[in-house]
């Protein structure tokens, strides 16, 4: 990408109930397969990160933070997961792109590099502004937006990684901060509710708290396997009760 930019991905993934009732052995190769793509693509992206939601959120069990300089990556990791025998069972409810550009509220006058701090939490949304925002003037957007980084910067423990999808997908931004609580993000929220540039929000959901962890430990809250330990038959259905780039 020109200027050193990056591509931002965000691909949530939700499996399908009746895998569950798959023979143990088969789920536990198609979860191999699907980690080894991923942990081999972690290699060669510059982030590759996973993170789940089981028990969260009902439409999704986890997704994956793609960062990385080849738009073709994208795809061409998607092609690999597709061809592994888990990928029949999952579906794609959300999918998010974005790219990085320098924030026209700061001093940057190159893309800011995304990279990633390893906190536990990553909280994940799409974010789109009201057409009045353009209409204000530079220095009252200006304005807005220093009240904003001022709050932000009362939480240490928040980090920010703000990026665009102006043209290249369905919303303006997507908004990722990482975090060593949810609960930490809720009251930076909580506090920058009344700023000005709050007022001005059209849309900031679905939100997603990732908790993240290695591929295959996602993949085993899947179907209740705890990694290293043997997984447990499932009981039948009861019918009596109603890295670096290339």
């Amino acid at each position: 990408m020109d200027g050193q930019g990056q591509y931002v991905a965000y691909t949530f993934f939700r499996a399908d109930p009746a895998w569950r009732r798959l023979p143990v052995e088969e789920r536990a190769a198609g979860k191999d397969a699907f980690a080894e793509v991923v942990e081999s693509w972690a290699e060669r992206m510059e982030t590759l990160r996973a993170y789940s939601v089981t028990g969260v959120r009902p439409d999704c069990d986890f997704f994956l933070w793609k960062i990385t300089s080849r738009y073709e990556a994208l795809g061409e990791l998607a092609a690999e997961l597709n061809a592994t025998p888990l990928a029949g069972w999952l579906e794609t409810p959300y999918s998010y792109l974005a790219t990085t550009k320098a924030s026209e509220y700061t001093s940057a006058r190159r893309p800011r590099k995304i990279v990633p701090k390893g906190s536990p939490y990553l909280v994940v949304y799409p974010f789109v502004k009201v057409r009045p925002w353009y209409a204000l003037t530079p220095e009252r957007r200006q304005e807005a937006m220093d009240e904003h980084i001022r709050v932000g910067r009362t939480f240490p423990t928040i980090h920010n990684h703000t990026t665009y999808s102006f043209g290249i997908d369905d919303q303006e931004f997507m908004t990722a901060f990482e975090c060593d609580e949810p609960a930490d993000f809720m009251h930076l929220m909580l506090t920058l509710r009344d700023s000005e540039a709050s007022s001005y929000t059209e849309r900031d959901t679905p939100i997603f708290v990732g908790e993240g962890m290695e591929i295959r430990a996602a993949l085993d809250r899947l179907d209740g396997a705890s990694a290293g330990e043997p997984m447990v038959p499932p009981r039948p259905p009861s019918f009596t009760a109603s890295r670096r780039e290339p």
